[in-house]
């Protein structure tokens, strides 16, 4: 008899443990974790898809654009000593190139945004009108060690730059003191910009040269500008409500409202990564690191990145899974009332498929819409298994509240980004307050 007693033993252990009730709760979790990160995998495809459906659209309509320049580019003659094949020295005339940077540059952009639809996903372009003016100085050719008397006055051009030239709706005039000159491609010699246009013209001795001329210009996403002159001053404005100002300079005012927003930069020659001018060199406005650090603009940003939320949401999935397993755990202990491991599991997969609800909704209505839906409609399903369970309206409703409460946090920290690290620490330290409060009593060999 004895020994029959000291069999059922561990058997009974085995049912009634805590310990081996949290152990196995533990271990559903992590197997919950698989599923979890297949959710995160769709989202971050879901999202490529969308990236790529927006090259597409930029492809097809025009690309993000960057004004850059103009530029001088002053030929001229110089005599260089070089050794023949019999090296004997001789005087070969060369031509060589003077880049020159414009004093001074105002530019008036206005962009007129729309949006594009390709099924489910959008992308932002624009139409915009440009307009640009400014002057260059008389070149310093004595500081170049260039004797004036061997430019090529007739060959001066003038280049710019728009990095997509699709996105040119008319052919652009450019107005040089009183001569208005029609541009052409770059196609041959040599270039400060890859895709460059100019206009070649007749260079005046010892007279500034004033430049003006106008762009139609559409593209997406960004429209960005390059610092070239000694004072460089742009303004922007646009019917575009959310906009991200980009790139080394930050506008120095800047106003933004329901109808749209206006942006005002003003730069210094002081920190331009470029000389007023240089020779020979058509890779100084080409350079990556130089380019980078003179290059400016605007983003016209969605107002709602729904993948992003929604991936920032899921990586909270674990916590609200363990929140969710702990507080049913701590039901049974007070109503004394067994639950089985299998509908543990059931409530765990209903937490997870609730991301796929809310990554299918946020891409039809919205994230915070999605976010009210899914949320619901969890929490209602939770609840009314869990009534089922315990046959207890009140403990259901008790749960509903505390499920209620973890999806409200977490909508909280999603939506308060700069504030979502201290207000997530706040949460956990009142949980763990809680779970110290409740966990008082239990007897953690038996229930």
């Amino acid at each position: 008899m004895i020994q029959e007693i000291q069999n059922e033993k561990p058997n009974y252990w085995a049912k009634d443990s805590v310990i081996v009730k949290l152990s196995v709760i533990a271990a559903l979790i992590l197997l919950l974790l698989i599923p979890s990160q297949w959710i995160q995998s769709l989202i971050s495809e879901r999202e490529k898809t969308q990236d790529e459906v927006l090259n597409d659209v930029s492809d097809k309509w025009s690309g993000s654009q960057l004004i850059q320049g103009p530029v001088l580019v002053i030929p001229y003659q110089k005599e260089v000593r070089v050794l023949d094949s019999n090296k004997k020295e001789i005087v070969r005339r060369e031509t060589q190139t003077l880049y020159v940077l414009p004093q001074n540059m105002q530019i008036k952009a206005n962009i007129n945004t729309d949006t594009l639809h390709r099924g489910l996903f959008r992308a932002v372009v624009y139409n915009s009108k440009i307009w640009v003016q400014g002057n260059f100085g008389k070149p310093e050719l004595e500081k170049a060690g260039i004797d004036p008397a061997a430019v090529n006055y007739d060959k001066v051009r003038l280049i710019f730059s728009v990095s997509d030239l699709k996105g040119l709706k008319s052919n652009p005039v450019i107005q040089l003191n009183n001569q208005k000159l029609n541009v052409e491609p770059t196609f041959n010699g040599k270039s400060p910009f890859d895709d460059g246009l100019q206009v070649s013209f007749t260079l005046p001795k010892d007279q500034e040269i004033t430049f003006s001329f106008s762009l139609d210009l559409k593209g997406s996403n960004e429209l960005n500008f390059m610092h070239t002159a000694k004072t460089t001053d742009v303004e922007v404005t646009s019917n575009w409500v959310t906009p991200s100002f980009d790139g080394r300079y930050l506008p120095d005012t800047r106003a933004v409202t329901k109808s749209g927003f206006n942006a005002k930069w003003r730069m210094l020659y002081y920190n331009r990564p470029f000389p007023q001018q240089w020779i020979n060199d058509d890779s100084v406005l080409k350079n990556d690191k130089a380019t980078d650090n003179a290059t400016f603009g605007v983003k016209l940003r969605l107002p709602v990145d729904q993948y992003q939320k929604t991936i920032r949401t899921t990586k909270y999935s674990t916590l609200i899974i363990l929140l969710t397993f702990v507080s049913l755990f701590f039901t049974e202990l007070i109503r004394k009332q067994r639950v089985h491991v299998f509908n543990y599991i059931l409530i765990g997969a209903a937490m997870v498929i609730y991301y796929t609800l809310l990554l299918s909704f946020s891409e039809q209505v919205g994230y915070n819409v999605a976010y009210l839906i899914a949320s619901v409609a969890t929490i209602t399903l939770i609840s009314l298994f869990t009534s089922s369970l315990l046959q207890n309206r009140q403990m259901a409703l008790l749960f509903g509240f505390i499920l209620t409460t973890f999806y409200g946090f977490t909508f909280i920290i999603i939506q308060l980004e700069d504030l979502s690290l201290m207000i997530g620490s706040i949460l956990l330290f009142i949980i763990i307050t809680l779970l110290m409060y409740f966990s008082r009593k239990i007897n953690w060999e038996k229930q």
